[in-house]
Parts: structure tokens; C-alpha cells; sequence
């Protein structure tokens, strides 16, 4: 299987993922472990909460968007990027039970690393969507990938 480095990728490339149904189990198993607030892990409290219903806990998108990346993305050499940094993350409405979500990244800069030659860092947007094409989650990522030319 052919695998990616850094000169493979082009600022204006874009990278689509999806569909990740999501599961009111699902919810409530990763709020309970990491996020354990009732309009998180109860359906019936969370009627009486700002989301009027069951929410997935913002990092659960978060974790649930890095899944989508991962496999929108072409398979990078080393066994794959590696984040770097996250700027701007937004949540703009709830994911709920019963939604599917899409992912959708674009790159939007490139450069060599300044300290490793070996490296050359991506920086893209990030956005994910419900089966509605509403916007659930944006970020900016910048990641690592491994350079052929080290120069």
C-alpha cells in the first residue's frame, strides 16, 4: 500500500469522511467514563437541561472527529500524522442520538519545520456535520507529517 509524506499534500486539498452514526449508548458510555454530567448521561434530566434532551459531550464530538480524519485521510508513512496543535475549536449545536456525522478538512497551509528538517507541518480546517449538513464542531489542526526531502 503506497503511504504519504509531506510533499504528497497541497495546500486547497480537502479530505472528506463519513458516516459515524452515533448511539444514545454510545453517548452515555463516554460521558460516564469522562464527562459525567446529566444532560450527558441521563436522557430524562437532560430534558429538564439547556440541550431540552440527551447531548454528546463536546470532547465525545471532538474524539468521534478524530476518528473521521483519521480515515478521510490517505495512509501517511511513520503510520500516520500527528497532532500538533488545535486552535479555535467551536461547538455549534449538539450531537444528539440518532445522528450521522460527516467530516470534512482542508488544508490550508504548509511549511517545513523550523527546528526538524525531517518534518513538514499541515495546517487545515476542520469541520464536522450532521446528517442535516449543520455544523456540529470547527477547529483549526496543525499536524506533523514526515518529509521524503529533508532539506
Amino acid at each position: 500500500m503506497k503511504t504519504y509524506n509531506y510533499e504528497d499534500f497541497s495546500t486547497g486539498d480537502s479530505y472528506e469522511s463519513g458516516p459515524y452514526a452515533v448511539s444514545e449508548a454510545e453517548i452515555i458510555e463516554f460521558a460516564e467514563k469522562y464527562d459525567p454530567q446529566p444532560f450527558h448521561t441521563d436522557p430524562k434530566a437532560a430534558e429538564d437541561t439547556v440541550f431540552k434532551g440527551l447531548a454528546a459531550s463536546g470532547w465525545h464530538t471532538a474524539a468521534m472527529s478524530m476518528n473521521l480524519l483519521v480515515r478521510a485521510l490517505p495512509p501517511v508513512e511513520g503510520g500516520g500524522m500527528i497532532g500538533k496543535e488545535i486552535l479555535n475549536m467551536k461547538w455549534q449545536r449538539p450531537v444528539r442520538p440518532g445522528d450521522v456525522l460527516h467530516y470534512k478538512c482542508e488544508i490550508t497551509e504548509m511549511r517545513s519545520s523550523k527546528s526538524k528538517p525531517e518534518i513538514g507541518i499541515i495546517r487545515g480546517h476542520s469541520t464536522t456535520y450532521n446528517q442535516n449538513g449543520e455544523t456540529v464542531q470547527t477547529l483549526e489542526v496543525i499536524m506533523m507529517a514526515p518529509r521524503r526531502n529533508k532539506d
